[in-house]
């Protein structure tokens, strides 16, 4: 009887999780299916399956090297993107929550003001600067300002782990002989490991869906990102649906497995953090 009377309450949860889970993967499904299709089969038989399997949508597109070098640049500018914010904001975060000075938490105010900050209010400004530096048509010129503008939220998550720490630990290391650069690196990264792979994770993600600031940076075609070409091969084939289904599955591939190769860090970040306040 207890378990029937959790069963029931337990019920409209699942299918809450259920419907959630449908509009996610049919979607997605739908998608790789037509992209099996041609144009005239998808206009006549959109939602059925192929009557014949065309896989040349998918081959033409990883036979031609457009693709992968847009692959390519998306993986160097989310990987660089990615160490340059988790390592700045681990000093900082580090510097906030285990040093007490003057004005640390105006600093530290002023660093989550950056959350307020739209990006589209420095489209113009940013713009004027890396033209300035030199750095359009450059991958620094977007690895700088997202890491910039990834700061602020991943020094908040950061700062809020590293101040769980136990403060008899560095005193403990400091009696060993150990600096508190020592600490950081030897002690305190070691334990911050799910924090650190939590905001790798989301740096990562936000690089690889960002396309307002390659779009910015960019005006010719070596760095474009798969954002920016997604949008072009759908100019392109503007007719061609089929074809253009199968270019979305393919740009949405390599996120979606690095995201089932990270969910467990991810959740694990996240539970650390959680059990940790």
């Amino acid at each position: 009887m207890t378990r029937r009377t959790e069963g029931v309450r337990t019920l409209p949860l699942h299918v809450i999780l259920v419907v959630v889970g449908a509009v996610m993967i049919v979607p997605l499904v739908y998608a790789a299916l037509s992209g099996f299709k041609s144009t005239d089969e998808l206009s006549s038989n959109p939602f059925g399956l192929p009557k014949h399997w065309l896989t040349s949508n998918y081959t033409d597109i990883l036979g031609g090297g457009d693709f992968w070098r847009l692959l390519g640049s998306s993986t160097l500018i989310a990987v660089g993107t990615t160490v340059l914010v988790v390592a700045l904001s681990a000093l900082a975060a580090f510097s906030f929550a285990r040093f007490a000075f003057r004005g640390r938490e105006a600093l530290f105010t002023l660093f989550t003001m950056g959350l307020m900050f739209p990006f589209a209010v420095a489209v113009l400004p940013l713009f004027l600067l890396l033209r300035y530096l030199g750095l359009l048509d450059n991958p620094l010129g977007v690895i700088l300002p997202q890491a910039a503008f990834g700061l602020p939220m991943t020094i908040i998550i950061l700062r809020a782990f590293f101040r769980e720490i136990p403060g008899e630990l560095e005193e403990a290391a400091t009696l060993d002989g150990c600096s508190s650069f020592g600490f950081f690196w030897r002690v305190l990264l070691p334990m911050a490991r799910p924090a650190l792979g939590t905001v790798s994770v989301l740096a990562v993600v936000t690089s690889w869906n960002n396309f307002m600031l390659p779009l910015l940076v960019f005006t010719d075609n070596t760095w474009w990102t798969l954002p920016i070409g997604v949008q072009q091969f759908q100019g392109q084939y503007s007719a061609e649906y089929a074809r253009v289904f199968a270019y979305l599955v393919l740009a949405m591939v390599p996120a979606l497995a690095f995201y089932s190769v990270a969910e467990r860090q991810l959740v694990g970040g996240l539970t650390a953090g959680a059990t940790k306040g």
